[in-house]
């Protein structure tokens, strides 16, 4: 999956946004008091059956009313090389979401105008206190997450769902996010009440593994037409 979030191509300090705006940037509806609500967030670059297969799992393990896709400007953590416009990947994402009735893809962070997962959680919070959040994530998140801006808030406003991904779940308690809220981890068989819990609480999922990626999709395709592709690496990438 694709990391942190991004620049607001403008949008930084342009003041809250109002209802109006957060319901258009929700495609025209807000959450109720008392929703339990999944958010995955990341580059969709582009989007795949892999961000579909988790987020269903995630509705169905965590029992979610609905998921959220939130499509970031810009990731923070890859270089804009190779970065389709956020219009073509947002539209990828909803033809893989498919109009399910539970899965929706939004502009929430540009309306909110946040630059971090972090600053959007936060935003979250204050804006929707009655509704039951869950950040969700892939296991190959969870073993860089301790670069992301302000992890450990992160892990203290909101429940956290790893779910697993082919190859990295042999490295997930050796990340240093799961040492550090070793003693909030969850049981697997407690997943269902994640949403209910006071942060920091979180739970790793296993299930069937899709090895679908965007960075892997995106290669073929470079392959096919001919074109080089660019793979960053670690030392290319802004820290956060």
């Amino acid at each position: 999956m694709e990391a942190p979030q991004v620049e607001k191509q403008g949008e930084i300090g342009a003041g809250p946004p109002t209802a109006a705006r957060l319901g258009r940037a929700l495609g025209g509806r807000l959450p109720v008091r008392g929703q339990r609500i999944g958010l995955l967030g990341g580059s969709f670059n582009p989007a795949h059956g892999g961000h579909r297969h988790i987020s269903l799992e995630a509705l169905k393990r965590l029992q979610l009313d609905e998921v959220w896709w939130l499509v970031s400007p810009q990731n923070p953590l890859k270089p804009r090389d190779g970065m389709a416009s956020f219009a073509e990947r947002a539209a990828s994402a909803r033809t893989i979401a498919a109009r399910h009735p539970r899965l929706r893809v939004t502009a929430l962070e540009s309306a909110l105008g946040t630059r971090y997962t972090r600053d959007t959680l936060r935003a979250l919070a204050q804006r929707f206190p009655g509704v039951r959040f869950v950040w969700l994530m892939g296991a190959d998140n969870l073993g860089q997450f301790h670069r992301w801006a302000g992890w450990t808030e992160i892990f203290h406003t909101f429940p956290v769902a790893v779910l697993d991904r082919p190859s990295y779940s042999i490295w997930t308690g050796a990340a240093k996010a799961a040492h550090r809220f070793r003693q909030a981890r969850v049981p697997d068989r407690e997943a269902g009440r994640l949403a209910a819990k006071e942060p920091p609480a979180w739970v790793f999922l296993r299930q069937p593994r899709d090895p679908r990626s965007a960075t892997a999709i995106r290669a073929q395709k470079a392959k096919d037409e001919g074109a080089p592709c660019h793979t960053p690496k670690w030392s290319e990438t802004p820290r956060s």
